[in-house]
């Protein structure tokens, strides 16, 4: 044994070691704690809710599906459609209406355009999503103050997504005007009543992707 070894104390030795496991739990763990807690199956939630959504727990996975998407002046037979994981790989705030965007549907969608704006420099991690039922749609409206709004047609197809859906209070999740959030891994996670304020949306947002390294 050379010199140098033999001269080395295993309890000085030791106690870097513990001290080197305690800095790596004292920075890690309370990331890991908070994503067991939002996302685990645990069930446990603070007594003063920490989120302003109504939290869909579990998460749903929602399946692959590719739908139309509408374009003014477009005939249904020249449609273009969504990739299959159109919901995947960003954040997707979603709402569910009339093709027609009556006094609601026009709140959402000003609501989540608003929200996604004061996220900032992280705006680009958030796509808005709007599937139009019924006739499609207000286009003079949709192209003035919605122009990157994603707005896809609600084809039978979209009942594979719609089965997934919750029903709060038995109102069709079509016609609830609520908004809708996917992470990016497809799950839908949470949704908002249609007298959510924007205020508690954008927060849950940036505890989301401050928490994230996906999307």
């Amino acid at each position: 044994m050379s010199q140098p070894e033999a001269l080395r104390d295993p309890a000085h030795d030791r106690r870097q070691r513990r001290m080197l496991i305690a800095l790596a739990a004292f920075f890690f763990a309370p990331l890991a704690v908070a994503f067991f807690l939002y996302y685990g199956s645990a069930g446990w939630h603070p007594g003063k809710r920490v989120n302003h959504g109504d939290l869909v727990n579990p998460a749903r996975p929602l399946p692959e599906v590719s739908l139309p998407l509408a374009h003014a002046g477009v005939q249904r037979a020249d449609e273009q459609f969504t990739r299959p994981d159109f919901l995947e790989n960003k954040w997707t705030l979603l709402y569910w209406g009339g093709g027609s965007c009556a006094a609601r549907c026009r709140t959402d969608l000003y609501n989540m355009r608003q929200v996604r704006i004061a996220l900032n420099r992280d705006m680009d991690r958030v796509q808005r999503v709007f599937i139009a039922t019924g006739e499609c749609c207000d286009w003079p409206y949709l192209a003035a103050e919605h122009p990157d709004l994603v707005t896809v047609r609600a084809t039978p197809e979209a009942l594979r997504l719609l089965r997934i859906f919750p029903a709060v209070n038995g109102i069709d999740p079509a016609r609830a005007d609520r908004i809708y959030l996917i992470d990016p891994l497809g799950n839908l996670m949470m949704t908002y009543a249609p007298d959510a304020q924007p205020k508690g949306m954008l927060q849950d947002l940036k505890r989301l992707l401050g928490l994230s390294q996906v999307g």
